[in-house]
C-alpha cells in the first residue's frame, strides 16, 4: 500500500526515536449517504503500518477532517500505542 492509498496525509507524530506519519482515510457509504473514517498510523521508514476501525461517521469528508482535529497529539499518541 503506498501512502496515497492511506488518505490524507494528516501530519507526523514524535516521541523519543518513534516518529509515525498520520493519515486519514475516508470511504463513502452510500447507504447511509455518508463517510466513514479510520486513522493510519505508517512508522518513520514505513516498516510498521497501524490502523484503527472506522471510527468516524461524518455527512462529509470535511466535517471527517474538522473531527479528526479535534484529537491532540497526545490522543493519537494513546490511539497508536494502543494498536
Amino acid at each position: 500500500m503506498t501512502a496515497t492509498e492511506y488518505g490524507k496525509h494528516m501530519g507526523e507524530l514524535k516521541r523519543g526515536e518513534q516518529r509515525w506519519d498520520v493519515y486519514l482515510e475516508g470511504q463513502p457509504d452510500a447507504s447511509l449517504g455518508a463517510v466513514r473514517g479510520r486513522i493510519h498510523f505508517v512508522s518513520g521508514g514505513g516498516q510498521l503500518h497501524k490502523v484503527t476501525g472506522w471510527i468516524f461517521l461524518e455527512w462529509k469528508e470535511k466535517d471527517m477532517q474538522e473531527r479528526f482535529g479535534e484529537f491532540s497529539a497526545v490522543e493519537l499518541l494513546h490511539f497508536v500505542e494502543a494498536l
